[in-house]
Order: structure tokens, then C-alpha cells, then sequence
């Protein structure tokens, strides 16, 4: 043990490099906390690679036939994964994520002498108290409520958090009851062995060999069923083609204008984010959002942003009203608004009846107002005010009111008012988007003016037909008629389109009608060409407005398809950029030596902090060989190599430290390590639970993880210490002192979060296991964080003596 009144705390593996005893306790103890601090960076750079060198490895794949009753020969050929997505996690993804506590355990192990040490099953069980409460709660309060995110393999979340369960009630048996202070070698061994068996058993649950299997969706074309599974199906590069581009082009009402690069942006970016992922895509997304590296998502530029702003009818991008009113303050309330923001009436009808909607809660009575505003119309000449009280009686869902309008047989241009809807702060109800609508009084005391709406308009040229909207406004009293006719500019009449001239007539009250001019598609390649649309004359008494006239522009659509190539191949190259395992050393040189790998426009001041923190790291890590060799295994070998030179760095340093603030072992493993090696869990089971539908890549891996980390971590280690000391004709000591009674809180704590999630699977109240109404997520998530916390405490009043132990 150290000596703390010395404190020359020499005692690790590696460190101290030189002799550091005559430096000042506090000059020490700063250097090896960020020393300790900026090692779990460097961890988190490596680990980066490793699981991109583990995504290149799973994501293999392999051609099946599968029976096609539409094809020649009965069959079809379709790619599939080589990786069972279950084993995948379960093994080198779990590995990937645990590497750091897996190889601290081995490596204290062997560094020690093979004698046991306090850190590294300590940093473990500490490890799996934090993935297992903590980010299991963190993820149960981020998902915004009433959303739910519910668990889809339960079958395979129940096999692992058996597992996980039983690996630490095993620990306590091997330690306490069957051998106290003591693991023979088959004891270890069977550890080892425990990790391929729940790997069998959970591939045995994803795979549903046993019990109810669970109704899927059959294919129309294929019967996929009969020898893969959907989820076998590669996650793949997905790609861009000319079908998604113009429908995503539909949605944008491209005539706005935005040039090619800032549509490709926009797409790959909801393509993108839309993309269902991997725990392991997760992990690296948040280790590259906080390190100033490449960014797993397609980075936007604020013009591109805004853009993104303008797709308010895209229910994926911008949200609907259904995501408007799942936000906390409607929750559980009743919602009042107008069932239309506008409304129209003609003078003439004398009155305007406007639909006042309620939806939420309806099982209340509420009292609300509503009261009208004057606009360009005045109360009293144009309409009569209308401020007074209405009521919704439970159940409810419509009310009707009636304002008066005042027909004065005066010509007057086309006025609004407003109405309003507030409600009083006790009535338990809130007003919804449509608040405030505006009402236009049309005027009809004239028959009024003639105009078209825009001064240009768009159509392609394989469209068939033209309509061109033409306006009645300032008045629609009686019938009108208007002349029209086409002028040639770059389009010529007849082979382009169909020369015309004609007349159209409004009827009394009527304010809109079309012109129709039939576009000739001549299958030909032409620039975009034009003809103008010109009113002649209208009816005695009405006049012609500002826009007299406007151009149609005829859109050839092979320049269209070119711009539309154009676009997929832009959105396809965006797309490939992120294929980070596709990588060459000199491109990992270039990403490791620039900010956010070059990319500077997107680039933040946390972009270019963190960049200069973990500099260093970056152009040490860029020396491993790319995945793209060996196809991925090269690089495997060699980051977990580097992930173990640094791994037994970080122990050194957080012993060392530990030692120079009077701390024991097992407490700074359960703390500062356990913290260090999870956080980038935590960003990305966070990440998950927001982004995706499920929540099996934010909480369903945590249970694996923790299971993988005994029986690899621990089998391993002590397999090897075992069979040394077995040769030696001893047996391998295990003091279960700190370890035991740390195992058994934990287990218990596992057991009451692990309830918990059932619980709320299973009990309406909360609807799933993340999420979920915004009282009882919020006390679920605060309770697991308390849970971890009495884990902690009660660990560390034990390590010093202030609760007995075994």
C-alpha cells in the first residue's frame, strides 16, 4: 500500500516515469488528474477506431437465394450480413465498448504479479452500476414526453439481464460462499465460459427458436421469411436515387430556388438522420461530437439551415402539429383553437361562422373567451364586435360562433379583422397554435378587379396542361367576363404549346378561375423556354389590376433529369464522405490533423477546443492501419493493442492518484474510472433514446455489457492467474473483502432497476420503458440516479471501515 504521509505513491506499472517523490503533494496530485483526465480522451479516440474497425468487420456480407415465385428460375439473390446482429453486440461490439475495463482487469492481473488487485474488478462492478442506473435513468427523462420508446427484443433484453444478473450473484457464490478469498480454476474457468453461453442463449431468444415468435410483416414479392430474418437484412450504405431525389425535391417546392449543393446537404442529412443505427454508431457519433473530429451526420451551413426551416409540410423534418402538441405543456390538458387560422366571407352573406375546436383532455368543463380585433376593418361599420364567454361542456369538441358583418352596399377594398381566443389561468386548458383568425371581408358592391396572382410560374414540360390561377379581388358583384391570349417569347405557339386566346367568365360571388393551355412534351433536349399570358379586356364596370400579365415558364425535363442526377450524385458523395471505414492512412492523417477533419465551415469553438485537447491523440491513433485493410481485422488488432498500452497508463494514473488524495482503490475505480470509461456510453445511449424509435440501442446493450465485462473481464484475468498459480500448486487468492460486499449491493440495486423497467413496460401509467409522461419519467429517472448513488456510498463507507464487510 501507499504511504500517504510520504506520499512518494510509486507504485504503479508504468508510471512514474521518473522519480517524482520530492515534488509537492499538490503539483502531483494536479498533474495526474489531468493526466488521468486527458488519458480517458485519448481512450475515447482509440476506441473510436476500434469500433469502426469492429463495424467493418460485422457489417460483412454474403449472397443468399431466396424463393421469388417472379423470377426464371424461383429464385432471387439478395445480400445479407454474415454477423447475426445479436452475437455482433454481444461480442466484439460488447467488447468494443468494455475494452477498457476488460483489458485494466487483465492487465493488473498480469502487471501484478498475478496476484489480485482492487482496481480493475472494482472499475467493473463500478462501471456496471453506472451503465446500468445511471444512463438507464438519463435515457428515461431525455425522451421528451408523452413520447415512449419501448424495448423490441425483449426476449434477448431478458436473456442478457439474466445473465447480467447472475454474473455478479456468481461472483458473490465463488467469493464468499464456495471458496471464501478464494477462485480455483475451475471456478474461473466456468466465468470464461458463462460469456459463449448467453451468447448462444440470446442468439437462440433473437433468432425465436423457442416460445411465440412474433408476427412479421410479409413481403408481397418475396418470401424473405423462409431463411432470413429482417434484421439479417445488411444495415448498408443507403443511397440516393433519381425516385427518393424528386420526391424529397416535391416536398421542397424546389421553384424556391436553392442551389444544388445546399439540396444535396438537405437530403443526405435526412436521409441520414432518419437511418436506423447501431449502438456502436451511437458511440462513435458522440465520441466525434465532443472531440472535434469528422462527424458521423452531414454537417449544415446556416443557409442550409434555413432552409431546413422552410419544410413545415414535411412531417419527418420540421414536425407536425401531432409533435407540436406532444410537447409538456399540452399534455394532459385540453387544447382550444380555431379549426382554420383564415377565413373569407362576402359582404353580402351578412355573417361569418367560424368553427372553435377542443381535443386533449375532454373530460372537464372549461370557460373560455374569445373577443375580436379590428384590422383594416372597424368594428361597428364593417362587422359587429363580438366579446363574450363560451363554454365546452365535457366531452365536447366543436363550438360555432357567429359574427355579424355589415353590408353597406358601399364599394370599400377587401378588409380583415381578427378574432381571438384566451382562457383564464385556473381552467386547466391552453390555447393551441390557432389562437388568433383572421377573417377577410370581401367586397361585392363592385364587380371588381382582374389580376393574376404571380408575375411567373413553373411547370415541366411532360405536365400535359397548364393552369393558371386568375384573381377576382376588390369586389364580386355580379357576372364578369375577361379576355385572354398567349405571347411567344422563347416557346413557340404550336410546338411548344397550344396557342391560345379565349375568355373566362367569374359568376356573381365567384373570385378565382383558371386558365388552362395545353404544354406539348416533344421529347426533345431544349433549354427552358417561356410565353407570356396576357388579359385583354374585362366586362364594362370592372378594371384590370397591377399584374396584367405573366410569364410561364415550360421547364424541358431532360434538363430537369440532369438536374436531378446532379443532385443524387451530390447527396450520394455526401453520403459516401461519412463511410469513415472506407478511409486511407493519408485521408486518416488529413481528418486527424484538421478540425472536424477538414470540415471548418460547420466547425464550432467547442469544435476547436477540443480539437487542440486532443490533438496529440489524434495524430498517434492516425498510425493505425485503416479497416478498409484486411477488412477491418488489421486495424482490430492494432487498436486494441494501443487501447491496452493506454488502458494500463490510465490504471497507473488513477492509482497514483487515488493514493495522493487518501483514496482507496476500490473507491477511485467505482468513481473516477468508472465515470471515465462510460461517459461516451452515456452521450450515446442518450443520443439513441432521442433519435430512435426503440430502445434497444440506447438501454438494451447495457445489460450485455455488464454481463461481457465479468465473464471476459474476470474470466480472462483470473483463467490466467488461476492456471499460474495452480502450476505453482497454490491456489488464486481473491480477498472478497471490498469486492463481495460491492458485488452484493450491486446486485441488489440491479435487481430493483431492472423491476423497474419491467414495471414500466408493463403498467399504462408509463407506456414503456423510456419515456412516458412527464411526472413519473422524471421520478424514475431521479430514483436510478439515487440508486447509483446508495451504491456508491455504501461501497465507499465499506472500503473504510465504516460498514462491516465479509
Amino acid at each position: 500500500m501507499c504511504d500517504v504521509d510520504n506520499y512518494d505513491c510509486n507504485e504503479g506499472i508504468i508510471l512514474p516515469l521518473i522519480n517524482e517523490y520530492t515534488w509537492s503533494k499538490g503539483a502531483r496530485t494536479c498533474i495526474y488528474l489531468v493526466g488521468l483526465l486527458w488519458s480517458f480522451l485519448g481512450v475515447a479516440i482509440v476506441a473510436d477506431i476500434f469500433m469502426e474497425a469492429i463495424e467493418t468487420i460485422t457489417s460483412r456480407k454474403k449472397k443468399v437465394k431466396i424463393a421469388d415465385p417472379s423470377a426464371e428460375d424461383g429464385y432471387t439473390e439478395v445480400e445479407v450480413v454474415v454477423w447475426n446482429g445479436t452475437v455482433a453486440n454481444l461480442t466484439l461490439m460488447a467488447l468494443g465498448s468494455s475494452a477498457p475495463e476488460i483489458l485494466l482487469a487483465i492487465i493488473e492481473i498480469v502487471g501484478n504479479n498475478f496476484k489480485a488487485g482492487d482496481l480493475g474488478p472494482s472499475t467493473i462492478v463500478g462501471s456496471a452500476a453506472f451503465n446500468l442506473m445511471c444512463i438507464t435513468g438519463i435515457c428515461i427523462m431525455s425522451v421528451p414526453s408523452p413520447d415512449v420508446r419501448k424495448l423490441r427484443h425483449i426476449k434477448v433484453f431478458a436473456v442478457t439481464a439474466v445473465f447480467s444478473t447472475f454474473a455478479y450473484i456468481w461472483l458473490i457464490i465463488i467469493l464468499v460462499v464456495i471458496s471464501p478469498d478464494y477462485i480455483d480454476l475451475w471456478e474461473a474457468f466456468c466465468t470464461l465460459l458463462f460469456f459463449p453461453a448467453m451468447v448462444v442463449i440470446a442468439y437462440i431468444a433473437d433468432k425465436e427458436y423457442f416460445g411465440k415468435k412474433s408476427t412479421q410483416v410479409a413481403d408481397s414479392h418475396l418470401d424473405l421469411e423462409a431463411l432470413v430474418k429482417a434484421e439479417d437484412l445488411p444495415e448498408g450504405d443507403i443511397k440516393a436515387d433519381k425516385r427518393l431525389i424528386l420526391e424529397f425535391l416535391r416536398k421542397l417546392k424546389h421553384e424556391k430556388g436553392y442551389s444544388e449543393k445546399e439540396l444535396a446537404q438537405l437530403a443526405s442529412y435526412v436521409m441520414e438522420k432518419d437511418k436506423s443505427h447501431s449502438h456502436g454508431w451511437y458511440r462513435r457519433k458522440a465520441i466525434r461530437d465532443f472531440s472535434g473530429t469528422t462527424k458521423l451526420e452531414p454537417s449544415l451551413d446556416p443557409h442550409t439551415k434555413q432552409l431546413l426551416d422552410t419544410l413545415l409540410l414535411t412531417e419527418d423534418v420540421a414536425g407536425s402539429q401531432e409533435s407540436f402538441y406532444s410537447k409538456q405543456e399540452y399534455v394532459n390538458k385540453s387544447i382550444i383553437e380555431f379549426a382554420a387560422p383564415g377565413a373569407a366571407v362576402l359582404e353580402r352573406d351578412g355573417q361569418v361562422k367560424l368553427t372553435i375546436m377542443r381535443h386533449g383532455k375532454l373530460d372537464r368543463r372549461v370557460v373560455f373567451h374569445v373577443e375580436t380585433v379590428d384590422g383594416t376593418a372597424e368594428s361597428g361599420s364593417d362587422y359587429i364586435p363580438v366579446k363574450k364567454s363560451m363554454v365546452f361542456e365535457p366531452q365536447q369538441t366543436t363550438q360555432d360562433l357567429e359574427i355579424e358583418i355589415v353590408d353597406d352596399n358601399i364599394w370599400e377594398p377587401d378588409e380583415v379583422f381578427f378574432v381571438r381566443i384566451s382562457v383564464e389561468p385556473d381552467q386547466k386548458c391552453v390555447i393551441g397554435k390557432r389562437g388568433i383568425c383572421q377573417v377577410v371581408i370581401l367586397n361585392d358592391d363592385e364587380p371588381g378587379t382582374i389580376e393574376f396572382e404571380k408575375p411567373s410560374y413553373l411547370f415541366k414540360e411532360s405536365c400535359g396542361v397548364a393552369r393558371i390561377p386568375v384573381q377576382r379581388v376588390n369586389g364580386a358583384d355580379g357576372v364578369l367576363k375577361a379576355k385572354w391570349k398567349t405571347k411567344d417569347i422563347s416557346a413557340v405557339a404550336g410546338r411548344d404549346y397550344d396557342e391560345s386566346a379565349g375568355e373566362i367568365e367569374f359568376k356573381h360571388g365567384e373570385v378565382e378561375k383558371h386558365i388552362e393551355i395545353t404544354i406539348n412534351d416533344d421529347m426533345e433536349f431544349e433549354k427552358d423556354e417561356n410565353f407570356e399570358l396576357i388579359l385583354e379586356s374585362v366586362s364594362a364596370g370592372a378594371k384590370l389590376g397591377r399584374l396584367q400579365s405573366t410569364v410561364v415558364t415550360i421547364v424541358n425535363d431532360d434538363e430537369f433529369n440532369g438536374f436531378v442526377s446532379r443532385v443524387t450524385n451530390l447527396t450520394n458523395a455526401n453520403l459516401d464522405a461519412l463511410r469513415t471505414q472506407r478511409n486511407t492512412w493519408a485521408k486518416q492523417f488529413e481528418q486527424a490533423m484538421n478540425v472536424n477533419g477538414g470540415d471548418l465551415e460547420s466547425a464550432t469553438a467547442f469544435d476547436y477546443v477540443m480539437h487542440f485537447l486532443t490533438f496529440g491523440w489524434k495524430l498517434i491513433f492516425a498510425l493505425i492501419p485503416p479497416p478498409t485493410i484486411f477488412n477491418g481485422w488489421l486495424c482490430f488488432v492494432v487498436a486494441i493493442s494501443m487501447i491496452g498500452v493506454l488502458t494500463a497508463i490510465i490504471g497507473d494514473l488513477a492509482s497514483i492518484f487515488g493514493c495522493l488524495i487518501d483514496l482507496k482503490p476500490a473507491v477511485t475505480a467505482i468513481t473516477f474510472v468508472a465515470l471515465g470509461t462510460s461517459l461516451p456510453d452515456t452521450f450515446a445511449s442518450r443520443t439513441a433514446a432521442l433519435q430512435e424509435r426503440t430502445a434497444d440501442n440506447s438501454i438494451g446493450n447495457v445489460t450485455g455489457s455488464n454481463g461481457v465485462n465479468v465473464f471476459l473481464g474476470l474470466g480472462v484475468s483470473w483463467t490466467v492467474a488461476s492456471l499460474y498459480w495452480s502450476a505453482k500448486g497454490k491456489t488464486f487468492e481473491v480477498p472478497a473483502g471490498d469486492l463481495g460486499f460491492s458485488v452484493t449491493i450491486f446486485t441488489v440495486c440491479a435487481l430493483v432497476t431492472i423491476t423497474l423497467l419491467m414495471l414500466r413496460r408493463y403498467i399504462g401509467l408509463f407506456g414503456g420503458e423510456l419515456g412516458g409522461p412527464k411526472g413519473p419519467k422524471i421520478a424514475s429517472g431521479v430514483f436510478l440516479v439515487f440508486v447509483w448513488i446508495f451504491y456508491v456510498l455504501m461501497s465507499s463507507f465499506q472500503a473504510y471501515g465504516h460498514i462491516q464487510g465479509f
